[in-house]
């Protein structure tokens, strides 16, 4: 592997010293913030105009200290000068889009990525008269071919849902900056202790920190990576929004990054021997992992990343009511959307997220009635894979 990185995640972009010489960050619950006096208002917002206020704002919407310090936390973590925390991680992409493109402007994005984003650039930003081209997840010849004297921004996942396709992410940045265009990857399923995009190139990573980041499936919460210049950007813009982070969903987040090095170490130990297992099992035709030498991008995977993540998507043989008695047999995973928080999630997609579209239409998007994804927690391994054998046997 190309990156083993090794992270301290319980001091990574802390303080060391805190309010009141507590040794967590305080729960600032405030909404708005005083000044001593005219003069001390004038001073406030002539630094803040020189970009020199020091982390004080005036209004809660403009910031919070308890965010702040969840947003030191995972820009040093990903590498990143900067972080953006807003209210959940399609408010972070949406904010990002929505900050770099204007009328007239253009955005490429690969299918595979997020349902949602991929939704909001083909529906919503249109409305605004900026159209999108969704290409192949991996064929870069269709990415670059994409690209018009307008685009401003390429689109993608790396590793992708719910088929986990892993980016070149060297050949993908490096095709944004021979055409002058920013490039945005959606590193979820990944977290900074798997993959850091930013090092390849890349211009901006958004996270859903309800997912791995946080850990606990108890937060809502969505993060933007980049340089000063671009997050500024979008802090600017998330200002006058207003989807902003309360600070209560900061300190979960903060306590959530202290342990997700322990977690990510065991979601992706559980991930790559659950992927063995269903590989191996005679009613699994297919299985989607990156840490598969049988997954089409097993060799990017192995390049770029330290780990493959606690999420794999496999196909049942037989059809929909296969899948959703497999589902319906498992004692251990609960039915329920999301992923990367400690307790193991599964779900068929074609009954979660795609269920109001006719089945043709799922399929046509690459989403079989047979297809299963379980995110594993950090539960024993080898109780996960006994459920699993347990409940494909009832197939």
């Amino acid at each position: 592997m190309k990156n083993n990185y090794s992270i301290d995640t319980v001091h990574a972009g802390a303080k060391r010293e805190k309010s009141d010489h507590a040794i967590t960050e305080s729960i600032v619950q405030s909404s708005t913030y005083t000044f001593e006096d005219s003069q001390d208002l004038c001073n406030f917002m002539d630094a803040a105009a020189l970009g020199k206020a020091d982390g004080r704002v005036e209004y809660g919407r403009y910031g919070n200290p308890t965010v702040a310090h969840a947003e030191r936390r995972i820009a040093a973590l990903e590498g990143a000068s900067d972080c953006v925390l807003c209210g959940s991680g399609m408010a972070a992409t949406t904010i990002t889009l929505l900050a770099l493109l204007s009328v007239g402007t253009h955005v490429v994005i690969t299918d595979d990525s997020y349902r949602r984003t991929r939704q909001f650039c083909r529906t919503f930003l249109k409305r605004f008269g900026v159209p999108c081209t969704v290409v192949p997840a991996g064929d870069y010849d269709a990415i670059e071919s994409a690209i018009q004297p307008e685009t401003k921004l390429l689109v993608s996942e790396s590793p992708t849902n719910p088929y986990l396709r892993c980016l070149d992410l060297e050949r993908f940045a490096e095709i944004g900056r021979r055409h002058k265009v920013y490039t945005l990857i959606d590193a979820t399923f990944a977290t900074p202790l798997n993959l850091r995009p930013l090092e390849y190139g890349i211009d901006l990573v958004v996270h859903s920190a309800t997912k791995y980041l946080g850990g606990h499936n108890d937060l809502m919460a969505g993060a933007v990576c980049s340089n000063e210049q671009l997050t500024g950007l979008v802090r600017q813009l998330l200002g006058v929004i207003g989807a902003v982070l309360s600070p209560q969903e900061a300190f979960l987040l903060i306590r959530g990054l202290k342990t997700l090095g322990l977690r990510i170490a065991r979601q992706n130990e559980n991930g790559q021997r659950v992927a063995e297992f269903l590989e191996n099992d005679p009613r699994v035709v297919r299985v989607w992992y990156p840490g598969l030498e049988s997954h089409p991008e097993h060799a990017i995977a192995k390049e770029q990343m330290s780990g493959y993540g606690g999420v794999v998507s496999f196909e049942t043989t037989g059809g929909l009511n296969e899948a959703s008695r497999l589902v319906d047999s498992v004692n251990i995973p609960y039915i329920a959307p999301s992923l990367g928080g400690v307790e193991t999630l599964i779900e068929q997609p074609s009954l979660m997220s795609y269920y109001e579209l006719e089945p043709e239409e799922r399929l046509s998007m690459g989403i079989k009635d047979n297809l299963v994804r379980i995110s594993t927690g950090i539960e024993d391994t080898n109780v996960i894979i006994s459920d699993l054998e347990q409940a494909l046997a009832k197939i």
